[in-house]
């Protein structure tokens, strides 16, 4: 059975399959995961998402659906109070959170020699990803982004960021692209990190997205997906059409992706009348298993020292 799930405006859902058939006209493929719809929190924090400002793929109802989420962040300000929809209260701690997430996972994937890093940026917003946090750890960040007037703004905001030269860290190109539309250069990113944005994409072009962005991949590269999370089934946002899954959801979802799920975290210190967040690295590969039944450990992995 598909989970099941309300909008915003109080209309329940028994199944994804259903809920996609109403919004998009066609039946996108939808996790087989029985749930109870919760109450709805308010408002999710987040940048803007994948709706493209010329024609979206499809017609129709799809169409329909790309162009009223590019509407509504048309009409947001470029400013981090903007796309953190009125939180920009949670940059610091979501910041925090992502790089104590990410920090570890560049040890273990790439080991401590020096290695030209590139990463992709995906629904960059004003580039706020990207300036706080990203360029720490990256040689190249590359930004794609729908809404003009955003991209516009990152790279005003980043504008100290793009000088060129062998070991600076900048911010290489911007792509004016939805995701729906994206295929990155193949073999181009270490890491592709994904936040507060995949929700404006039905499943079918969720799944369809992600098997064109692994072959951006580098070898031992891997995705990162942070995103708001349901407690059960979905929740529908009517007002910039956009969908909050819940964990199961997702992994559903990763399966028919073909990818792994390496590690995963919650984001902490949330005020709580948002939704709960979750951080996930994904990998192309089946995780190793030793005969114990755990993971294999990487050799450049770090190993936790205990008191």
């Amino acid at each position: 059975m598909d989970s099941r799930g309300f909008d915003s405006e109080g209309r329940e859902f028994s199944s994804a399959t259903e809920m996609w058939a109403h919004e998009i006209g066609a039946a996108a493929d939808a996790p087989v995961s029985a749930a109870v719809a919760e109450p709805a929190p308010a408002p999710a924090a987040g940048s803007n998402g994948v709706a493209g400002e010329e024609e979206a793929g499809g017609g129709g109802k799809r169409e329909e659906w790309y162009s009223k989420a590019i509407a509504y962040w048309q009409g947001v300000e470029a400013s981090t109070e903007g796309v953190l929809g009125g939180y920009g209260c949670v940059n610091d701690v979501d910041v925090k959170g992502s790089d104590a997430f990410l920090r570890p996972l560049l040890a273990e994937r790439f080991g401590a020699a020096r290695r030209h890093l590139v990463a992709l940026d995906c629904g960059s917003g004003i580039g706020r990803v990207t300036k706080n946090f990203l360029l720490r750890h990256f040689n190249e960040v590359d930004l794609v982004e729908p809404v003009s007037h955003f991209l516009e703004a990152a790279r005003e905001n980043l504008t100290e960021c793009m000088e060129v030269g062998e070991d600076t860290h900048k911010a290489a190109n911007f792509y004016c692209v939805p995701l729906q539309d994206f295929t990155p250069d193949e073999g181009r990113y270490d890491v592709i990190w994904i936040q507060w944005c995949i929700g404006q994409l039905p499943d079918d072009d969720f799944i369809s997205f992600f098997n064109r962005a692994k072959i951006g991949l580098k070898p031992n590269g891997f995705f990162v997906l942070k995103e708001n999370i349901a407690r059960n089934g979905f929740v529908l946002d009517k007002e910039d059409n956009s969908i909050t899954r819940s964990d199961a959801y997702f992994k559903e979802l990763f399966k028919k992706c073909g990818l792994y799920i390496h590690s995963i975290k919650d984001q902490s210190d949330l005020p709580k009348e948002l939704f709960a967040v979750k951080m996930y690295a994904l990998v192309t590969e089946k995780p190793k298993i030793q005969k114990n039944g755990k993971r294999r450990r990487p050799k450049n992995s770090p190993r936790m020292i205990r008191s």
